[in-house]
């Protein structure tokens, strides 16, 4: 049978259905079974599982995972290997649930003590840990049996195998994990720290698939706050490395896992975006990305298309999530990106493919580069970028739409040619239903959009926004727990109500809600942000030619306003003022009473003593108040 099914996945297919899986789990399982016998069972099986998909649903299905687990108790040595041999195979295939390996808790302690028994123990022991290490949960599990003690001295072995099946074992564990990355760092072996040790595995002499898995584990360190941006191991080898895994002699799969891994270690720090952008050309040699597969006339090699064909996405999503990281926060990067060939075709394009991945990433790159006012003005206004986002925006999975609807954001920036026609494309009722969705970030987003949308915008506009998000939603969101919510949304009311006309109008329409809203802040448990903004909106109020009425009759108001002039925090206090200044102005008609009225409230009393405040802001505010009186 061994002989039979070695290297043909037919002969495996036909034995399978002849039902060879249960005898063959039967016989390995039996007591009675000779070592010998037991182990070619474990042999067959493991070639069973070396084929498709399908042979190791079936495997599955029959319980091989606990049968070979058992087997793991035998004392025989070359047993237990084609066991552990055979439970590789099966859980690096993409149809076996990792979870599957956590169900009994002795398991993993049993496995960590194996390690030690021979090279081959060790090389598939850290293969199964890290395909099988998905997630905080599982790398949690692993760490507390002593994964990084057990695996570390084996990045010395001298099995290439087992070095790198260890180095693999780190670059999962580590992935977004501070407790582990922070162990690691100060882990010895031989009296040499593992970050030198890693540092060694980056040299150009090493195997290509060493020095990756290296740079994986040093990113996943420095972005774990294990090890700083600045640290030579990070700005003179890993980024070296990482940049010359995207050149073109690379292979296609080592220029995708370069890039990606690259994006992640300067996603969040400029100084190395900027050392990135200006090593080895980097931003003109990932244009190169967007050029797979080459021309067909060229390729003779029919496999080699097939292969180019299938994995070209896959260059096209690094290459955007590179931009993207690239040109987070320098202006000056983003003009280069922007610069390269055709850069803004291929993001459009990139909005529209069909591979999700790619999309979210032409999604990010674009959100990269509209941080830039200038390119705002000039690209994103000559490739009419916002067609394809709104387009993008309309039933996209969430992902894509917090990222698209973050764009969208900067795009309806005042000083945007873009706004104008965003608008005209029915941007109001895609934005005021973002604002009710569960997902909080869409919900920031969706109020952010729009806030930007009224800031110095037409009547009409204002109105649109009002009539769209109506006010029981407006009040939904003013109770919103999320403190960016409610700021933002503060932000949207005291951007509608400015402007004399469109306040008078607004206060017209909705001024008992939008009273009724401000009221209900400044009584609940906010933070002095969330009250300053709100008194600011009532300054807004209080600059109105008609809407000046509906805080002059508002006894309950008048007395907030009265105590904030007297608060603690100074900020509170200028706020409050602005809407008394607003009150009392002279030139207005109806001046007169509204002094009278707030003279009686002690208001004046109350501006005396800011008048000899400390704080020159506040003295100053009180002192051109008082004039008011005084005129």
């Amino acid at each position: 049978m061994k002989n039979a099914v070695i290297g043909n996945n037919k002969q495996k297919a036909n034995l399978i259905v002849l039902g060879a899986v249960p005898r063959l789990l039967y016989l390995l399982q039996q007591e009675t079974s000779s070592t010998e016998l037991r182990t070619e069972c474990a042999v067959v099986l493991g070639s069973l599982a070396m084929g498709t998909e399908n042979n190791v649903k079936s495997l599955l299905d029959c319980h091989i995972i606990p049968a070979l687990l058992q087997g793991l108790l035998s004392p025989d040595l070359k047993f237990i290997e084609a066991c552990l041999r055979c439970l590789r195979t099966i859980f690096i295939s993409p149809v076996t649930p990792e979870d599957l390996l956590y169900t009994d808790a002795t398991v993993i302690s049993h496995l960590m003590a194996l390690l030690s028994r021979s090279r081959y123990t060790q090389e598939y022991i850290c293969q199964i840990f890290s395909h099988c290490c998905k997630g905080p949960d599982h790398q949690t599990i692993l760490f507390n049996h002593g994964a990084v003690q057990n695996i570390a001295h084996l990045l010395v072995s001298t099995s290439y195998k087992v070095r790198m099946q260890a180095l693999k074992c780190f670059s999962v564990l580590a992935f977004e994990n501070p407790q582990v990355s922070m162990t690691l760092v100060n882990v010895s072996v031989d009296g040499e720290l593992l970050p030198q040790i890693f540092v060694k595995m980056l040299q150009r002499d090493k195997p290509i698939e060493m020095q990756l898995t290296s740079a994986k584990c040093l990113t996943s360190m420095c972005r774990a706050g294990a090890i700083r941006t600045d640290d030579p191991c990070i700005v003179l080898k890993t980024l070296p490395c990482l940049v010359r895994m995207c050149s073109k002699d690379r292979l296609l799969e080592e220029r995708v896992e370069g890039a990606e891994t690259l994006a992640y270690l300067i996603e969040t720090d400029v100084e190395l975006q900027r050392m990135a952008s200006i090593t080895d050309h980097l931003i003109v040699m990932l244009a190169d990305y967007f050029k797979y597969p080459s021309s067909v006339s060229a390729i003779t090699d029919i496999k080699r298309l097939d292969h180019d064909l299938k994995h070209a996405h896959e260059l096209r999503q690094a290459a955007f999530k590179l931009y993207a990281s690239l040109g987070a926060n320098d202006e000056d990067i983003r003009k280069k990106i922007i610069e390269t060939e055709n850069m803004m075709d291929r993001i459009v394009n990139g909005l529209s493919e069909s591979s999700i991945k790619v999309r979210l990433a032409a999604v990010r790159c674009l959100h990269s580069l509209s941080r830039s006012v200038q390119q705002l003005r000039t690209s994103f206004q000559d490739h009419a970028v916002w067609k394809p986002l709104m387009k993008v925006l309309q039933n996209a999975p969430n992902e894509i739409l917090v990222v698209a609807s973050s764009t969208l954001c900067n795009l309806l920036l005042e000083f945007s040619p873009s706004k104008e026609p965003i608008l005209e494309s029915g941007a109001i009722e895609l934005l005021c239903s973002l604002t009710q969705s569960e997902n909080l970030a869409l919900r920031v987003n969706g109020i952010w959009a729009l806030m930007n949308m009224a800031f110095q915008a037409e009547q009409k506009i204002k109105s649109d926004i009002l009539r769209g998000l109506s006010t029981e939603q407006l009040f939904q969101l003013l109770s919103d727990s999320d403190v960016n919510v409610l700021m933002k949304t503060l932000g949207l009311l005291r951007n509608l109500l400015s402007t004399r006309p469109h306040i008078d109008h607004i206060m017209s329409t909705h001024g008992k809600q939008i009273m009724q809203a401000v009221t209900l802040i400044l009584e609940g448990e906010h933070n002095i942000e969330v009250k300053e903004q709100t008194l600011c909106i009532l300054a807004n109020i209080a600059d109105g030619t008609t809407a000046k009425e509906l805080i002059m009759t508002n006894d309950d108001i008048l007395q907030k306003i009265k105590y904030y002039m007297s608060h603690s925090n100074a900020k509170l206090q200028l706020a409050a003022m602005f809407c008394i200044s607003n009150l009392i102005w002279n030139e207005e008609e109806g001046s007169q009473e509204r002094q009278d009225k707030l003279r009686d409230m002690g208001i004046v009393d109350i501006l005396h003593k800011l008048s000899q405040s400390s704080d020159p802001n506040l003295c100053d505010k009180a002192k051109t108040a008082l004039q008011q009186y005084l005129a």
